[in-house]
């Protein structure tokens, strides 16, 4: 038997965390955070981490575990995830997965891919054969060395293709005989998934995202990152730093922008995350309980369907 588990995915500032935290109070949850931002210590306004308040009463994981200086793997999350469900529900408790970091999800309903990386010397190498010789010459690479990949890739689908045949360059096998050696991939937990999703992006993103950063800036969002800044040891190359808003919050400390630059460069980058992740979950492959941010009745609907399913009482 798969350990049960539930998640509740969304776009940033769809009200995720108040929802999952009247949940998990509800059905004897714990939260578990799927969001690639809330790992980082000091780090706590930018990324709307629940408050230790409302964490009170419902515990919650990977939350506070590395400093900024340090990264954490898509591979790590998943591990953490399947530790933690499995521990969750020895305990008699619900996990309940929450974020909108969509690889997280992604890595744990589907796995990681069991392809290699490429380098940039095979992509360009594959690169030259398209601008020089074409598609069709790169096609028939692909048929050669992979004849079940060439014939299940669109034939003007250059990049995967290009994939197809780097990873015949890079490992000397074909991408089906990897895939087929490393078995069909199946998810580890029993997972009832919900998710918030807005029918109107437009008047849905903009001015709550906008309002909500200007929220974050009277909490002390500056302050919050040039104390990060002030350290010395951090970078906008570190995967924390790239967070959205602390990027552009950090480009204003370092003074390639103004104040008004700023906010306008943290509010666009917000709904442009918040467009990618609800594109996401329009094209998630498993069947997922779809809510509309702006209802009141979702904590019901919700503790309806696990009713049903037995997930809890």
């Amino acid at each position: 038997m798969k350990p049960s588990a539930i998640s509740l995915m969304g776009p940033t500032a769809s009200g995720k965390t108040s929802l999952a935290i009247r949940l998990a109070q509800q059905i004897n949850g714990e939260i578990i955070s799927v969001d690639s931002a809330l790992i980082y210590r000091g780090m706590d306004i930018g990324t709307a981490k629940p408050s230790v308040e409302e964490r009170q009463g419902v515990p919650h994981h990977l939350i506070d575990i590395v400093d900024p200086s340090e990264t954490y793997s898509v591979a790590g999350f998943r591990n953490d995830a399947i530790r933690l469900i499995n521990e969750i529900t020895s305990r008699g408790h619900v996990p309940v997965l929450v974020g909108g970091t969509m690889l997280y999800f992604k890595a744990l309903t589907e796995g990681l891919s069991p392809l290699p990386n490429s380098t940039p010397e095979v992509r360009a190498r594959v690169n030259a054969i398209i601008a020089e010789e074409g598609l069709p010459a790169l096609r028939e690479l692909v048929h050669g060395v992979d004849p079940e990949s060439w014939a299940r890739i669109n034939e003007n689908d250059a990049q995967r293709l290009g994939r197809a045949y780097e990873v015949y360059l890079v490992s000397g096998k074909s991408m089906t005989d990897i895939i087929r050696e490393n078995g069909v991939y199946e998810c580890p937990v029993d997972l009832t998934e919900f998710a918030l999703l807005p029918d109107r992006e437009r008047k849905y993103l903009k001015p709550l995202i906008a309002a909500r950063f200007d929220k974050m800036l009277e909490q002390g969002f500056e302050d919050e990152v040039r104390k990060l800044y002030d350290r010395g040891d951090l970078s906008p190359e570190l995967p924390s730093i790239r967070s959205v808003g602390y990027r552009q919050m950090w480009m204003y400390l370092d003074g390639s922008v103004d104040f008004r630059e700023m906010r306008e460069l943290s509010v666009i980058a917000t709904c442009q995350l918040a467009k990618r992740q609800m594109t996401w979950l329009r094209g998630w492959k498993s069947q997922v309980g779809f809510l509309d941010p702006m209802s009141e009745n979702n904590l019901q609907i919700i503790i309806g369907v696990l009713r049903k399913k037995g997930v809890c009482q």
